[in-house]
């Protein structure tokens, strides 16, 4: 129908289809008889009758109706179709695709496989050979930019970025597709590729389907010398050639390709070309038909139109053309739907085959100012005119930032526009425009504008294993490599960047033509103001600058810059000290700083070095010392120095006896911080030091250490040589070597270090590293992680980590080794000739002198002259001064306190309890207050209260411990608590001491104004006095102050003479409504009035806080306080914090009264406590009532919920801590009350796994039925929690057998299967029983059937028959006619009801009592809350209620008199019941025991009634029959009524002598067949005791151990399991390597099988350090493999490479383990790095060994070739001929065996070895072949025999 209406139109104008529409109408049919416009090019008819011109008329008017504009629309990515033919050329050439430039400044890709089938085939088989193919060229061999292509336009779709692209195909199959073999003719110009090489030319592809094309090597020679450079066509060449001849109606044809042919071909009528199949590239004649301002239509090939847009008029002649003139045109698409023809008249598309020669303009990215449009064209884009006159294009896309703002409007001719030149289309020789905003402002447009070493901005694309994408530009991406992403190595880059991020980034390296570019993200490079490198000219000698390691190798490190330039740090310029092993100190990725040595471009080599030139240089060694370099001193080793110079940072000094020159740093003089700058000052030129240590040694550079406590752990060996000796745990000690912010790093004697992170540097927070640790301190480390790969350690400095031993003995070291360093320094002191240094090194602590005050300083202090010598300095500090009124001339009575060695002052004191002591026996231990009197910076001195002796403790009490907060610094007048570690005072003056714990701490007394403040106190004095001065405040002092900042719950207060105030949040406001925070009412900078209540030293709130007038003198203790407070009342208090550990709210009521809130306690809301964040906010005030104090009577419990009451009635929230499998809960409250659920009380609605829902730590809301126990009874139903919901109650709750009707259906719980029928739980202590006959119509004898239908705890439905009240019996039915559910037992099992009645009465009999006991006793738990416990012989006597017992279990208790009577029990009755402490775990054991016992097999079963419960004495018994256990007894007939039942000791009164008899003797025969039993050899082991006594009499036995762990592991007891094998570890003796061995590998499947990672990873580590490390890893890595771990085994191999690398068992195993996971190519490449780390000894051995695993895992074929490879090259190996022989034989054919026997024996062996090869080679005829086979080896054995002893007669 379309195609009718286009030929003949209907009457009127219609719209006529824009070209890109035009294949909306699918017009597929010739257009021999079409008369359309432009869509459908015209043919027109030679004979025009009348009909025709009429149409022609119409035509014509529709065309006039039509704008020219629309006619000539230019070609946009819309109007391209899939199958449609276009000229291209090639742009850009990669190493995967093509980028070509279509006409219209539109752009397409060509992919590799896209060029043809014959080099698509060769791409194939290089990838399966997987090695480069010879004769295949790369696509940038084959194809050069400017080339014209025909392209066929194969997909158009949407990239991930949202751009359409194009995609093309060069394949002459779908570009000559429209041609078929009938349609070739001689001239046609055509393009294919070279298909194949033959002998006399080439075959070519032109992709005619039955057509072989054929191109003489005559006929290329021309080319291949002009084009080729004379090489020869290889596949995938691209042609232009003109058929020459056609044979065989198209069958073959032969080519030509010469150029003069090529660039003249025409295409003529003759050729008889049809729409159909017109290719774009033919040049034909052509005629002008119109001519519009926007291009032409031309007449060509007599019969068809096509048009000329204005891109591809020839710009010589625009403007000139007129109608029918005759030109010559260019096809240069064809439209296969519209048959739209479009061509050029440029003069460069006239000669094919000719390159297209300008491929770019000059100012490509210039941004352009007031461009004029030229035109626009709405479906394309618009035209610009350029300031040249040039025109220049923007395609639609550019012409704004978005569709939405886009407007046509701007773009009429003439307005004028900004834009940048963004690209330069070929075959229109237009540049391209863009309008767009991002575009003009880009910093970057092309891989060109980008420098190395620029810095860009990026956004974040994706992260991946192989780096992160940034996106740089529109059309620009870079890769920044995983070790660039920081500037250490980043595990986790995710965490830091995100997708969309704006990163900045460095330019690494730019390769514009691969499109290639590498940026980095480490900070220090990016922004390094240094100047960069990005050429070996940039280099000069001298120069600094930064770039990073990228190899560290032992002759040095290689540093690259930016563009790949490169240099080598030499090891002797790594540092100025010597380092023997770089790869322990640097690591790749590292940034460094270096400067340049010298540098030659020419060969692009660089020297660098780490050592600065600001860095000072080493001292240079006189002459004489460098010959001393043959007697150098070792790390390590100790030496005696004699001391040369001082300089600032510490000693120079010579090493005895050669006189070495080295340099001890002041740091390095003592353990002791401040000790080491006093021996610093005090050693001179000349003094000698003994043992002193070395520790690094570079370029005769030689560093000293004097640290006592590095000294002793060389001496004793204990510290690590090499990093293999380090595992974590070790516990070293070592000096800080420098402090980062990130953490300290740690130096070891040896020279090893390790980094201390932030993070576990302190048990304290860190705010700054600097405050804990400061260089060359001594510490104790213990190590956390090693990293052996990377050299590289982290260690934990916390004190909790490193504990030296008990805190007191550490403490006391600490402080003797700091007196005794003292003492050094002061016969140091003594040696002078100065008497004034003579006299200060006697005097010592406690000394008496008689002074003169000299002065009064303003400060409060005192100096006095007097002294023993003239010039010295005495003072007494102000609080030293005692409050005594003192002026000059005034003589006193003082004692020294200490003398400061370097200040050459004395510190005295005139406190008369120091100046008057009294002579009083000290004892050693005994325990003192006293008072500090001075501080040091180790050390403090404190006087004894009672004697007024003083005493020095040392201020630390481990080498880490250094750092104080300021509320834990002492001060001067601080009470503490001291324990005397001496009693007299030694040459130091004083006493040793231990300080007690700091919570002893009291205080300074208040002092009144005339006593004056500490200096020590360090508070500037000029405040101090004025403040004494000024202040006169006192309690209830009005004042008025300024708010300095708001706190959750206080307010600073900056009062008008600058004391600080606080003001607590419930001073703030009289009435505090609920919810509010008070705080927040004030604002910072606010004046507030206020009165003041109190003073303090500490920062507790609402006081008015002043450290220096303490105004509540007589301040009642919170403790007191807290007592106030009674149970029940109602206070206020803010909330401080969520501690989300403890799971509880902190408040404060008053600001020394602080309480804390369970959260169970806030709120009985479960959406409050899943988010108690949300609810509660911080200063909030809250409404709270008073439960108690709490333990630590520091703090008061509080509740947001009332009254906590845990009472009958009562509804609380508390957290399940167990679920009991069919029986219930465990639930904990605050303050450790404890309650349980019953199964039955869980929800209003049984289901079938009713405690599915509930883990351990889920908070539920409870009822609380019953207190009568310490255990509370609770219930979790809603009917119960929440009363008000009325819910419906679908299962009743059964409390006793009174809440039961007959008649009744009822919901329950199997409780077990016994020989009479099944007993069914209806309530918590309510059981009822459902004989055989009523459980199921179909009977069975079988009980295993029973269990199987009616396991535990199933959930049934059951209808009451018959209630006995007085015997407490209900009885039951499961029929399906009384409960109207499906029968239990399927009807498949048949079996008729059993008719004894006897037994059944008898049993009945049973029943009843055993079950009316249990009712009874039940019902009275209930009602009285009594514990009561049978005696076990009692328990025998009613075997028949297992399950009532088992359920009872839980709730009772044996009281002390009934535990007493059962252990007075004969031994007879069996062992006792358990100990109620252990009530949950054995109760419970217990339970599982009997379900145990319930299945056992039939016949092993031999008294199953009799089995008494919880009371198996021996464990679990898993292969003997029940009556080893325990002497069961037989039932004894006999009533009972409930007085029996209230006293069961009365049963044993109702026995007859007879009776007691018979159970004796019963149970004496049961004890001496179990102690028989025992005694036999051949028993197996059963229990616990059992396996006790093998492992004692075989203690190094691991089968033995192993059993043991198997048979706890059998009853699930994993942590015994553990325990066991923890035992067996010390016990096996060491010797037995294999035993401990096979231990280990126990474990190690233990904790694979049931523990964590973690616990895995511990054992693991453990295991590693006491057995061989390799043994470990292989049975760790078959543990992995077998528990199908592939990762972790993969990722353990990957270790093992590592560490074992020269082990070939690794390398074999791991191959294997590929294998057996199918990743042969995997395997394979693992024995080519096998081969490389192994010697070359061993690769035979690993060959050999890789091929036999081949054969039989792998690829037989593989495995063969491996085998002859290897033998061909060692074809003497007789060991691999063997192996290979029996694999053959295992997996190969017959034939194939016989082929290698008949290799064997006809190579040249040595006599022995053939004979062996013959020998194995008759073996196998004689078992596979004939007698033939068999007599033909003896005869080549012959043969080989008398040709050896001719050799030997010759």
């Amino acid at each position: 129908m379309a195609a009718l209406e286009e030929s003949f139109p209907r009457g009127g104008t219609r719209k006529i289809h824009k070209p890109e529409k035009a294949f909306q109408q699918s017009v597929e049919q010739d257009n021999l008889f079409d008369i359309s416009t432009e869509e459908g090019s015209t043919k027109r008819k030679k004979s025009q009758k009348g009909p025709a011109k009429t149409k022609k008329l119409k035509i014509e008017k529709r065309e006039s109706s039509k704008s020219a504009r629309e006619k000539f629309e230019i070609l946009s990515v819309e109007s391209l179709c899939e199958g449609m033919r276009i000229l291209g050329c090639v742009k850009e050439v990669n190493e995967l695709e093509l980028v070509i430039s279509l006409p219209n400044g539109l752009q397409g890709f060509v992919q590799v496989t896209e060029i043809c089938d014959a080099y698509t085939k060769k791409l194939n088989e290089q990838v399966t050979q997987e090695q480069p193919l010879k004769d295949l060229l790369h696509l940038p061999e084959l194809f050069s930019p400017g080339m014209l292509v025909r392209c066929v336009v194969s997909s158009l779709g949407i990239t991930d970025r949202g751009k359409k692209s194009v995609k093309l195909s060069l394949n002459p199959k779908n570009v000559n597709r429209v041609l078929s073999a009938e349609a070739l003719k001689p001239g046609m110009l055509l393009t294919g590729t070279v298909s194949s090489l033959e002998d006399h030319g080439y075959l070519v592809d032109i992709g005619v389907d039955g057509t072989r094309a054929f191109l003489p090597l005559l006929k290329a020679q021309e080319y291949i010398r002009q084009k080729n450079k004379g090489a020869k066509l290889k596949v995938g060449q691209y042609l232009n050639c003109i058929i020459e001849k056609v044979k065989g109606n198209g069958g073959v044809v032969s080519l030509s390709v010469g150029h003069s042919e090529v660039s003249t071909a025409i295409a003529t009528e003759e050729q008889s070309w049809t729409l159909n199949n017109l290719l774009p590239g033919l040049v034909v004649k052509a005629q002008v038909q119109k001519v519009t301002p926007f291009g032409l239509t031309l007449n060509f090939l007599t019969f068809f139109t096509g048009m000329v847009d204005f891109m591809h008029l020839d710009p010589k002649k625009a403007g000139t053309y007129f109608s029918n003139q005759a030109v010559r045109a260019c096809i240069l698409c064809v439209h296969p739907r519209t048959r739209v023809v479009r061509l050029s008249l440029r003069p460069i598309f006239l000669q094919p085959g000719r390159p297209l020669t300008r491929l770019s303009c000059q100012n490509l990215g210039a941004v352009l100012d007031d461009v004029p449009v030229q035109g626009f064209f709405k479906k394309a884009g618009a035209t610009f005119r350029l300031k040249d006159g040039v025109l220049a294009y923007a395609r639609l896309s550019h012409l704004s930032d978005s569709k939405n703002v886009f407007n046509p409007e701007a773009f009429k001719p003439g307005n004028t526009h900004k834009c940048r030149i963004i690209d330069y289309s070929q075959m229109d020789e237009l540049a391209l425009l863009s309008l767009r905003t991002s575009i003009i402002e880009a910093q970057y447009l092309r891989y060109h504008d980008i420098e190395p070493g620029a810095v860009v901005k990026g956004i974040v694309l994706t992260i991946k294993s192989y780096g992160m994408l940034v996106k740089v530009g529109e059309q620009m991406r870079g890769l920044v490599p995983p070790m660039h992403l920081a500037d250490i190595l980043m595990k986790n880059p995710e965490k830091k960047y995100h997708i969309g991020d704006e990163v900045k980034c460095r330019v690494l390296l730019c390769d514009p033509e691969a499109k290639k570019l590498m940026m980095t993200l480490k900070k220090t490079l990016v922004e390094s103001k240094l100047p960069v490198i990005t050429c070996y000219a940039d280099a000069k000698p001298g120069l600094q600058t930064h770039g990073f390691i990228i190899r560290v190798k032992d002759y040095g490190c290689i540093v690259k810059f930016y563009n790949n330039v490169q240099g080598l740090v030499p090891k002797h310029e790594l540092s100025t000290e010597y380092i023997p092993d770089p790869e322990r100190v640097f690591y790749t990725g590292q940034v460094v700083k270096v400067a340049v040595l010298n540098c030659e471009p020419s060969k692009e080599r660089m020297l660098l070095s780490f050592k600065l030139s600001s860095d000072p240089e080493p001292k240079k060694e006189p002459a004489g010392h460098s010959q001393k370099k043959g007697k150098a001193i070792n790390i390590g080793q100790l030496v005696d120095v004699k001391v040369l110079e001082k300089t600032k940072d510490g000693l120079e000094v010579a090493v005895l006896p050669h006189n070495i020159r080295a340099f001890l740093p002041t740091s390095h003089l003592s353990d002791h911080v401040a000790n080491g700058p006093l021996l610093h000052h005090w050693l001179q030129a000349g003094d000698i030091l003994h043992r002193v240590l070395c520790l690094s040694q570079s370029e005769g550079h030689v560093l000293l250490c004097r640290k006592p406590a590095l000294v002793s752990t060389v001496e004793g060996g204990q510290d690590p040589k090499n990093f293999s000796e380090i595992h974590p745990g070790m516990l070293l000690i070592g000096f800080v070597k420098s402090i980062k912010d990130y953490g300290v790093f740690i130096q070891f004697p040896s020279g090893l270090s390790g980094l201390a992170p932030k993070a576990i540097m302190s048990d304290k927070f860190v705010t700054s590293t600097s405050d804990h640790f400061v260089e060359g301190q001594t510490v104790a480390a213990k190590v956390t992680n090693v990293d052996e790969e990377k050299q590289r350690m982290l260690l934990s400095l916390r004190l909790s980590d490193c504990a030296l031993g008990d805190l007191a003995t550490t403490s006391l070291l600490l402080l003797s080794q700091c007196l005794e360093e003292l003492q050094g320094v002061r016969s140091l002191m003594s040696n002078r000739d100065s008497v004034l240094i003579q006299t200060l090194a006697e005097m010592t602590a406690g000394m008496f002198l008689d002074l003169v005050v000299q002065e009064v300083l303003e400060d409060g202090s005192v100096v006095f002259s007097g002294g023993p010598v003239p010039d010295l300095v005495l003072r007494a500090s102000r609080y030293h001064r005692a409050g005594q009124e003192v002026e000059s001339g005034q003589k006193k009575k003082v004692v020294i306190l200490n003398v400061d060695l370097l200040k050459l002052e004395v510190h005295v004191s005139l406190h008369q309890d120091l100046v008057n002591r009294k002579a009083k026996k000290l004892r050693k231990g005994s325990e003192h207050q006293a008072i500090v009197q001075h501080l040091e910076k180790s050390f403090a001195i404190a006087s004894l209260v009672e004697t007024g002796h003083l005493a020095a403790f040392s201020l630390t009490s481990h080498l880490n411990d250094t750092f104080r907060f300021d509320s834990e610094k002492l001060q001067v007048g601080q009470g503490v608590s001291l324990t005397l570690k001496t009693t007299e005072p030694g040459v130091t003056g004083l006493l040793l001491a231990v300080e007690g714990p700091a919570a002893k701490r009291t205080m300074r007394p208040t002092r009144k104004d005339s006593e004056t403040v500490d200096e020590d106190e360090e508070v500037d004095p000029a405040l101090t006095v004025g403040t004494v001065k000024k202040h006169t405040l006192s309690i209830g002092d009005m004042v008025t102050g300024t708010v300095k900042s708001i706190k959750p719950t206080h307010v600073v207060v900056t009062l008008e003479d600058g004391i600080i105030g606080c003001i607590h949040a419930s001073h703030i406001l009289d009435d505090v409504p609920e919810g509010i925070s008070p705080t927040t009412k004030l604002k910072v900078g606010k004046t507030v009035t206020a009165r003041v209540i109190g003073g303090r030293d500490m920062k507790t709130f609402n006081e008015l806080e002043d450290g220096h007038t303490a105004l509540n003198t007589h301040s009642v203790s919170p403790v007191e306080k807290i007592k106030q407070y009674q149970a029940g009342q109602t206070v206020t208090c803010f909330l401080k914090k969520y501690n989300v550990v403890k799971k509880w709210l902190e408040v404060e009521i008053a600001p020394d009264i602080r309480g804390r809130i369970p959260l169970l306690l806030t709120s009985l809301s479960f959406k409050v406590l899943k988010h108690p964040d949300k609810k509660f906010r911080v200063g909030q005030a809250l409404r709270a009532t008073v439960v108690g104090p709490d333990s630590s009577k520091a703090f008061l419990c509080l509740s947001l919920i009332g009254p906590h009451k845990l009472e009958e009635g009562e509804v609380a929230m508390g957290r399940v801590v167990k679920v009991t499998p069919n029986e219930g809960l465990t639930v904990s409250f605050p303050f450790g009350k404890i309650g349980t659920v019953s199964i039955f009380h869980v929800s209003d609605s049984y289901s079938e796994t009713p405690l599915e829902d509930f883990v351990p730590q889920k908070v539920v809301r409870c009822y609380i039925l019953s207190t009568a126990d310490s255990v509370l009874t609770l219930s979790l139903r809603s009917s119960r929690t929440n009363p008000e919901t009325k819910s419906k109650v679908e299962d009743p709750e059964i409390n006793s057998i009174q809440d039961i009707k007959e008649g009744q259906l009822l919901r329950g719980y199997v409780g077990s299967i016994q020989p009479h029928g099944v007993f069914f739980r209806l309530g918590p202590s309510v059981v009822g029983l459902a004989r055989y006959s009523h459980v199921s119509q179909h009977s069975s004898s079988k009980k295993a059937l029973y269990n199987k239908h009616l396991p535990e705890g199933k959930l049934l439905t059951a209808r009451v028959l018959r209630l006995n009240h007085q015997k407490n019996l209900v009885e039951l039915s499961f029929l399906p006619g009384d409960t109207g559910k499906p029968d239990l037992l399927s009807a498949s099992l048949e079996g008729p009801l059993p008719k004894q009645e006897e037994r059944k009465t008898e049993a009945e009999e049973r029943d009843q009592k055993g079950e009316k006991k249990n009712q009874k006793r039940n019902k009275k738990k209930n009602q009285k809350g009594q514990e009561e416990v049978e005696l076990p012989s009692k328990e025998k006597q009613q075997p028949q209620k297992p399950q009532a017992q088992k359920r009872g279990g839980r709730e009772r208790r044996e009281s002390g008199s009934e535990q007493e009577r059962v252990s007075k029990k004969p031994k007879k009755a069996g062992p006792s019941e358990e100990d109620d402490s252990l009530m949950d775990v054995y109760y419970r054991e217990g339970k599982e025991e009997a379900e145990e016992t319930n299945v056992l097999p039939k016949e092993k079963q031999t008294k199953p009634a009799e089995v008494p419960r919880l009371q198996l004495s021996s464990g679990f018994a898993w292969n003997v029959g029940l009556d080893s256990l325990t002497p069961a007894l037989p039932p004894l007939a006999e009533s009972s009524d409930s007085e029996e039942d209230e006293k069961p000791h009365q049963a044993m009164k109702k026995k007859s002598k007879k009776e007691r008899e018979l159970e004796k003797q019963k149970a004496e025969k049961e004890l001496s067949r179990i102690e028989e039993a025992l005694m036999d050899p051949g028993r197996q082991p059963e229990s616990a005791d059992d396996f006790d006594r093998l492992v004692l009499s075989s203690p190094n036995s691991s089968i033995l151990w192993l059993q043991y762990m198997a048979f706890h592991l059998q009853a699930t007891e994993i942590e015994k399991a553990r325990a066991v094998a923890e035992r067996a570890l010390k016990t096996i003796s060491f010797r037995e390597e294999q035993e401990k061995l096979n231990v280990w590998v126990a474990l190690l499947n233990l904790e694979n099988m049931y523990g964590s990672q973690e616990s895995l990873t511990k054992v693991f580590e453990r295991a590693v350090q006491y057995n061989e490390p390799l043994k470990v890893f292989l049975h760790l890595a078959d543990i992995y493999a077998k528990s199908e771990k592939f990762q972790e085994a993969g990722e353990l191999y990957n270790r093992m490479l590592k560490r074992f690398r020269q082990e070939k068992a690794v390398w074999i195993k791991y191959g294997a383990f590929l294998l057996r996971r199918s990743q042969a190519g995997a395997s394979h490449r693992v024995l080519q790095r096998a081969l490389e780390c192994l010697p070359s000894k061993e690769h035979v051995d690993v060959i050999a060994k890789f091929a036999q695993l081949e054969f039989q895992l792998g690829d037989a074929e593989r495995a063969k070739a491996i085998f002859e490879n290897t033998l061909s090259t060692y074809p003497k190996r007789t060991d691999v001929w063997s192996v290979y022989i029996d694999m053959t034989i295992k997996h190969g054919s017959q034939k194939a065996v016989r082929d290698i026997f008949e290799r064997v024996i006809h190579l040249s062996l040595a006599p022995k070895r053939m004979k062996f090869f013959f020998k194995r080679y008759l073996d196998y005829e004689k078992q596979h072949g004939t007698e033939k086979d068999v007599q033909a080896v003896k005869a080549k054995a012959l043969e080989y025999v008398e040709a050896k002893s001719s050799v030997l007669e010759d």
